[in-house]
């Protein structure tokens, strides 16, 4: 039984495969519209495979179906339609003449070859808002190229600001292009349809995952514009917030993350009262330009030790701000 909410009314056609697309349709499901997802006769979405681990079966047995197909699949009915076949395309353009939104990932060109592209279906249904992601967009440069996670972390300059400052570039360890250009893409869904509530039309929205990717860079972009220097790797430290790391211990790690200048005074009068007057450490700005000398005091740590053992004193560091 789907849920009801707010797009309790809304049909979504999903064709899309693996991860982006169907994260999109995922979360319209979730919001209560109906979701009917199409795939491959005999194959199914690619993810369906991407296992070990597998759902369990009620004798607590692994089945054929993938955990990774299932964290973006819910609340969705599938069926299998085989477009390259005419009966499969008339299917298809039946089932998109009765949804309000199509969601598709395939290369640039591949559905207009089988009628099944927007201004195909546009001409049937004049309201269908239809979500097209790939990794370059429709047209430029790269746009016939195929997109993938990994690749788009890289061009995108994701990797070059995560990892070790020495180690090498290092992707995130979940599929972080995708899901944001699932989220991305939710969002202009839902823009869509409040669009078409004022004029009765739908649009075809081109999303790809690179501009998505370099758009999600958020300071770290800014801080290049603002500075001309390219971001670097800094481990878990915060490029522009000190301190702010997963700091050692005793008894293993500790976050140890300082928003603002009053959470730092109120640490410093737990564990280092000489620097509530030292100019290097009154301001995050100054922190910022000090984080070596700050970050490499070893009495930090111990004083950072006998401070998480404190019971319950972490509360104390909260902002009211």
């Amino acid at each position: 039984m789907r849920p009801v909410g707010a797009l309790s009314h809304v049909r979504v056609l999903d064709l899309s495969r693996v991860l982006a697309g169907p994260w999109a349709t995922q979360l319209l499901g979730d919001l209560g519209a109906e979701v009917i997802k199409i795939e491959r006769p005999g194959r199914g979405d690619d993810t369906r495979t991407y296992g070990p681990p597998w759902a369990k079966d009620e004798a607590g047995e692994d089945t054929d179906v993938s955990a990774y197909y299932l964290c973006a699949n819910r609340n969705k009915e599938s069926i299998t339609v085989d477009f390259t076949r005419a009966e499969g395309r008339a299917l298809l353009r039946e089932l998109a003449a009765q949804s309000d939104v199509l969601v598709e990932n395939f290369k640039v060109g591949t559905l207009a070859r089988y009628g099944l592209d927007y201004e195909t279906l546009a001409a049937i249904n004049p309201r269908l808002i239809y979500c097209s992601i790939t990794g370059f967009g429709q047209d430029g440069p790269y746009a016939e190229r195929s997109g993938y996670d990994f690749l788009i972390q890289g061009m995108g300059g994701l990797m070059s600001v995560t990892g070790a400052p020495d180690g090498t570039p290092t992707k995130v360890g979940v599929a972080l292009a995708d899901v944001m250009t699932g989220l991305y893409a939710s969002n202009a869904i839902l823009a869509a349809l409040v669009w078409r509530e004022r004029s009765g039309e739908g649009q075809h929205i081109d999303l790809g995952m690179l501009d998505v990717q370099v758009a999600a860079l958020a300071n770290q972009a800014l801080n290049y514009l603002s500075s001309g220097k390219a971001p670097a790797r800094v481990g878990n430290a915060h490029p522009n917030i000190v301190p702010y790391d997963a700091c050692p211990t005793a008894d293993g790690h500790m976050i140890l993350a300082i928003g603002n200048d009053a959470q730092f005074a109120r640490f410093c009068i737990e564990a280092r009262t000489d620097w509530l007057g030292d100019a290097r450490f009154g301001s995050n700005a100054a922190r910022v330009r000090h984080r070596d000398v700050l970050v490499r005091v070893p009495v930090l740590f111990v004083f950072i030790l006998a401070f998480s053992r404190k019971a319950c004193r972490g509360n104390d560091l909260r902002s009211d701000c």
